[in-house]
């Protein structure tokens, strides 16, 4: 496939992370039998997709965002994120931001505290798309320290607020 958005990446059989999806990209999305796109981006971001929900959602892909603000990422939005995933793993899924900058931080993350992987696998795409400026640094740390010691249940209930609970219900509902 011949994308327009910058820094694709396929994780798994079912995952593929990437910058700012065109209306063209979107097209192609079910092509690859895509169901969910995660968007980690504010609506406000300078290279924002205006309508992208409505473009997504029309082509009969589920569309989730959570915006993090590239100044000032939330652990809460790290566990909103966790428990979207949870719930998409026998789902094929597009994660993407402004510029895989935000993705690939969060799915090592998740690689790295929700699937137990390995430093070497679960660094990549972030380590081939930046390195890390002090803010998300510092957000990552901060992440692994939280949750290294906590053992995630399967379901993810463990240490979910109840908010994150009732968005991971609706977000059920809708794939």
């Amino acid at each position: 496939m011949n994308m327009d958005a910058e820094n694709i990446h396929q994780i798994f059989d079912w995952l593929w992370s990437s910058g700012q999806l065109s209306a063209r990209d979107i097209a192609q999305l079910p092509a690859l039998g895509i169901e969910v796109v995660i968007n980690l981006a504010p609506p406000t971001s300078s290279n924002a997709l205006p309508g992208e929900a409505e473009l997504i959602t029309k082509q009969g892909i589920a569309y989730i965002q959570i915006p993090v603000l590239w100044e000032k990422p939330q652990l809460s939005q790290l566990e909103q994120f966790f428990g979207i995933m949870r719930l998409c793993e026998n789902h094929k899924v597009w994660v993407h931001c402004a510029k895989n900058m935000r993705v690939s931080a969060f799915i090592y993350l998740y690689r790295k505290l929700c699937r137990g992987e390995e430093e070497e696998a679960a660094s990549q795409p972030m380590k081939k798309v930046w390195v890390p400026n002090k803010v998300w640094q510092a957000f990552i740390s901060h992440a692994l320290r939280v949750h290294s010691n906590r053992s995630l249940q399967a379901d993810g209930s463990k240490g979910r607020s109840p908010e994150l609970k009732r968005q991971a219900r609706r977000t059920s509902d809708n794939i």
